[in-house]
């Protein structure tokens, strides 16, 4: 059966094989809506932003209990595409709550970037002076203490990527009280965390982190697309940049998202946040 090989050669990272074998199963079956999410699923794998929009359109018309979901992840991918302009300096991320100082410097860092007098020296001096500026940020993750959290790849450290109500923002550990993740699931897990965040304000929201680093779609290797190891380039001297599976880091050691379910965090924060965005 066309399903069976797809699932399975997915499984065995043949993405290319698995995408031919759906499509041929959805050509015997044109209205089954599981095949639909499916296929959805896969493109986003591979970074077929446009054709996944599609497919996401066709589920919600074949199956009106899909429509939640399809309003979630349709905005999801839409982020996408802005988070490759951030990441190539074109443009700048939504920031929950007023940008202290240092998060303006790390913005800025990437901006630089994307402009073609810039110099990797630049944005690292940038990204060092946001960095001794940024408050640490005591916690636990998963039930193990932290004096600090940050995002493995360093144009984030102390950020966390989110796509709350439809948009993307850059959320600092500092703004944030609590993050539960869901076990991953479905093939979108890949490439979506579902995640709720509560906030140091009181606020709460529903929302997805990002599970691979900027760019894994596009690379070669199937295990990078597929978030199933994570490499690291070395941007400049001493400044890595990730690929593959978004990773967390303590002072008490590294968790790939994927593995982490609760991120608790009580130290110490400067400021508060506006309130939860509206959709």
């Amino acid at each position: 059966m066309s399903l069976e090989a797809a699932e399975r050669a997915v499984r065995e990272g043949d993405l290319d094989a698995g995408l031919s074998k759906l499509q041929e199963q959805i050509r015997k079956e044109p209205a089954n809506p599981a095949l639909r999410v499916f296929l959805f699923q896969l493109l986003c794998i591979m970074g077929q932003w446009e054709r996944a929009q599609t497919q996401l359109s066709v589920a919600a018309d074949l199956d009106a209990g899909a429509l939640a979901m399809v309003q979630m992840y349709r905005e999801a991918v839409r982020c996408e595409l802005l988070r490759g302009e951030v990441f190539s300096g074109k443009k700048s991320p939504l920031v929950f709550g007023e940008p202290a100082e240092w998060l303006a410097l790390l913005i800025e860092s990437l901006l630089v970037t994307g402009t073609p007098t810039s110099s990797a020296e630049q944005a690292q001096s940038l990204r060092e002076r946001a960095f001794e500026a940024a408050p640490p940020s005591a916690g636990s993750l998963d039930g193990r203490a932290f004096e600090w959290i940050a995002d493995a790849d360093m144009r984030l450290g102390p950020v966390c990527e989110a796509v709350i109500n439809g948009r993307y923002y850059w959320v600092p550990f500092e703004r944030l009280s609590r993050i539960d993740l869901e076990t991953p699931t479905d093939l979108r897990d890949v490439v979506w965390m579902p995640a709720h965040f509560q906030f140091t304000n009181g606020g709460e929201a529903v929302g997805v982190i990002p599970t691979r680093y900027p760019g894994s779609e596009a690379e070669d290797d199937p295990q990078i697309r597929l978030g199933r190891k994570t490499v690291w380039r070395e941007d400049a001297a001493n400044v890595f940049s990730g690929l593959g599976q978004r990773i967390f880091t303590t002072d008490t050691g590294e968790d790939a998202v994927m593995d982490v379910r609760t991120i608790v965090i009580e130290g110490e924060r400067a400021g508060e946040p506006q309130a939860v965005p509206d959709a």
